[in-house]
């Protein structure tokens, strides 16, 4: 039974690619230049794999929406330092607490695993050589 599932979900993986409402090409490109205003804090979580691509993620900060993930899509906001709660829904729901610094950056990996009938989801705050590395290679979605 397993393997069936297995097969489905590769399959689906494969067949069709989810799509979400994408950002404007201009900010892409300037957040990618990774600045950030001196009294805020930025957070960026970026999906950069192609398992699951039939599936749309929703994601959550401090229990508001801010859009849905794709394959190689990323998500940016804008926040006050201090605490903030990423969530991410699939089949399950994970989340991850950051305590965002003035002027800093943050960046967290949503990882795609395999479920049961669905796919699963795992945020991982990463650091900044890999969490830039990642967002390199998506493309901005459209954040609420």
């Amino acid at each position: 039974m397993k393997k069936i599932l297995f097969a489905a979900f590769i399959t689906s993986s494969l067949i069709g690619c989810a799509s979400v409402p994408m950002g404007d090409a201009k900010q892409d490109a300037a957040l990618k230049t990774f600045s950030i205003s001196a009294d805020k804090a930025g957070i960026y979580i970026y999906r950069n794999e192609s398992m699951g691509a039939a599936v749309k993620m929703d994601v959550e900060l401090d229990g508001k929406a801010i859009g849905q993930t794709a394959a190689n899509t990323y998500l940016y906001k804008e926040v006050a330092p201090g605490k903030h709660t990423i969530s991410s829904k699939a089949e399950n729901t994970d989340s991850v607490e950051i305590d965002a610094k003035v002027g800093t950056l943050s960046y967290v990996w949503q990882e795609v695993k395999m479920g049961i009938l669905y796919a699963r989801t795992k945020l991982h705050l990463v650091d900044e050589a890999e969490g830039k590395k990642g967002v390199l290679e998506t493309k901005l979605a459209e954040t609420k």
